[in-house]
């Protein structure tokens, strides 16, 4: 397949010296040749007497580029392009089978939120582990280790045990681990999905400021957006082979081309009667009343949540939103019985499949047909209803034969797609999504937003939990905004959002605009301060629409009773 490069580019990065060059770099492996799957292959032959068929498979072909000094290089492409095998060959993880990868300096590699982590090891020793395993010696890493934990923001987190982090404050600490300890190259593959927008901000600078000491960035991600802003060329990868590499504009609009389209009118339509006109029952589903959570640290009980209160009512759509750590996951697992509340109580009327996190109940040496039955069985749904829905979960993964491989063999977004399909296709009365979409790709999540819209049609609560700010206002129809455990606002997603926004300093300032004419005619409706015209909103019940004013404390009184309605 050809490779287009832009020209102007090319000009611009002639002059920079090559860090990394590919020279038709391509890898192979038998599918079923797997010796943690022998017990498996032994049950298939006795069930169908034939050994299961072994067919060559090309993650990589002829991989062609060269990465410049100073630059950040950002590699895009669907679930299963083949993105992060080529980080792990760059990271000299795995070993190409053809062709020439010369690497010019020492690769730091960030690998997905929590890998190389211990969950029982608090913060501070996990950055020494973390370092460790880059080949990062000790004394370099007590130079270090309080700016480490300055930009990570953890707080009084950082000296305790990694079991008790939101998958967002593993993103944090993953990320000050790599960017502080000075890496030659670093190389970041699905990192920071799930941290919050001003860590995502704070990162994002990190990046541009490394570039200019260390020799250069790669950034794997599905967030187009970002990685439009913050990346100088773009990589596209398309079923192994590298389809263009150029300027970031160009490059994302050809790929976001070859997206299948949706059905936008019929689809558009349907989400607005969904957030405007339809009205919501008065049958509640969840109520909690003066929830509250502790986790007993090494340094005193800490209030994952205090006394949360609200209702959700059957056909509502709610978005929980806040930064890392707000107590969203914790939330989460009260709501799906994980946990249990230390105080008040959590009722729920209705069946409830959660998919918390990608991955999540998946035994990574199973197929991905075996971990549907697995998954299902941990969410509490018989195996017959999963019987019954089997065909419709492997169609809608859009996995084709990659279903039947081990879990470990899947990307990030492979493992998201499955997950969600699980969930998704055994309607639930209660859906709970905790970001569990983050590595997904584009494709797939246009088409798990028509699921959760298809989903809303049949009367069924959806929560999710998403730092994607305009993914929560282009789905959801209430929001949640949470800070340190508690309610800080419920009512309309637009609402939440610019309030939430507002708080952590994320709106950006207004454009100024020049004055109208007279006879040139103004926009008719009211604009609400967020940009988004005003909607009639026929549930009334649902949010106070309320501001929380009280701040949370940041020493929690264990004693101390206060109900936000």
């Amino acid at each position: 397949m050809a490779v287009q490069e832009d020209s102007k580019m090319n000009e611009e990065t002639d002059n920079k010296k090559t860090v990394i060059k590919s020279e038709g770099v391509g890898i192979s492996f038998f599918s079923g040749n797997h010796a943690a799957d022998f017990k498996s292959r032994i049950l298939d032959f006795f069930q169908t007497w034939k050994l299961p068929e072994r067919n060559l498979i090309h993650p990589l072909k002829d991989i062609t580029f060269e990465g410049r000094e100073g630059e950040i290089l950002g590699i895009i492409g669907s679930n299963g392009a083949g993105k992060s095998t080529l980080s792990r060959i760059i990271a000299g993880i795995l070993k190409e089978d053809y062709g020439v990868m010369e690497v010019k300096g020492k690769v730091t590699a960030l690998f997905s939120f929590g890998m190389g982590f211990n969950q029982e090891l608090p913060g501070r020793e996990n950055v020494y582990l973390n370092g460790l395993m880059l080949g990062i010696d000790k004394k370099e890493i007590d130079k270090y280790i309080q700016d480490i934990k300055d930009f990570s923001d953890l707080g009084e987190f950082f000296e305790q045990p990694m079991k008790y982090y939101s998958s967002g404050m593993k993103s944090r600490l993953g990320f000050s681990v790599a960017a502080n300890l000075h890496p030659e190259i670093l190389v970041i593959d699905e990192a920071l999905n799930t941290g919050d927008a001003k860590f995502s901000q704070k990162a994002s600078a990190k990046m541009k400021s490394l570039v200019k000491d260390a020799k250069m960035v790669i950034l794997v991600t599905h967030s187009l957006r970002y990685a439009q802003r913050n990346c100088n060329r773009i990589m596209w990868l398309d079923k192994g082979e590298v389809r263009e590499i150029g300027d970031p504009k160009t490059v994302i609009a050809n790929y976001r081309a070859t997206v299948p389209k949706r059905n936008v009118q019929r689809k558009r339509r349907k989400l607005e009667l969904r957030k405007t006109e339809t009205e919501m029952t008065d049958n509640v589903v969840i109520r909690a009343k003066d929830v509250s959570v502790k986790y007993k640290l090494t340094t005193g009980d800490f209030w994952a949540l205090k006394d949360v209160n609200f209702e959700v009512r059957e056909g509502e759509v709610v978005g929980i939103i806040g930064h890392n750590g707000a107590g969203k996951s914790t939330l989460c697992k009260t709501l799906t019985k994980i946990l249990r509340p230390d105080a008040g109580h959590m009722e729920l009327y209705g069946e409830t499949s959660a998919l918390l996190g990608y991955g999540t109940g998946f035994n990574p040496h199973l197929t991905g047909e075996d971990n549907i039955y697995l998954n299902a069985l941990l969410l509490g749904i018989p195996k017959r209803r999963v019987d019954e829905k089997y065909d419709q979960i492997i169609e809608f993964t859009g996995l084709g034969d990659k279903v039947k491989k081990p879990v470990k063999d899947f990307s990030s977004g492979q493992k998201a797609r499955l997950g969600f399909s699980i969930a998704a296709n055994l309607q639930p009365d209660i859906f709970i999504v905790d970001e569990a979409l983050s590595t997904g790709d584009l494709a797939f999540q246009q088409k798990a937003s028509e699921r959760i819209q298809e989903m809303m049609s049949r009367a069924k609560v959806v929560i999710i939990v998403s730092h994607s700010l305009s993914f929560i206002e282009k789905i959801c129809t209430r929001g949640i905004w949470m800070d340190q455990g508690r309610v800080m606002f419920d009512g309309t997603v637009e609402e939440a959002v610019y309030k939430y926004k507002e708080s952590q300093g994320l709106l950006r300032k207004p454009i100024q605009k020049r004055p109208v004419r007279r006879g040139q005619g103004a926009v008719k409706g009211n604009i609400n301060r967020s940009g988004y015209r005003q909607q009639k909103v026929v549930n009334k019940k649902s949010g106070t629409g309320k501001v929380n004013t009280k701040q949370p404390p940041k020493n929690q009184d264990v004693n101390q009773k206060t109900t936000y309605k």
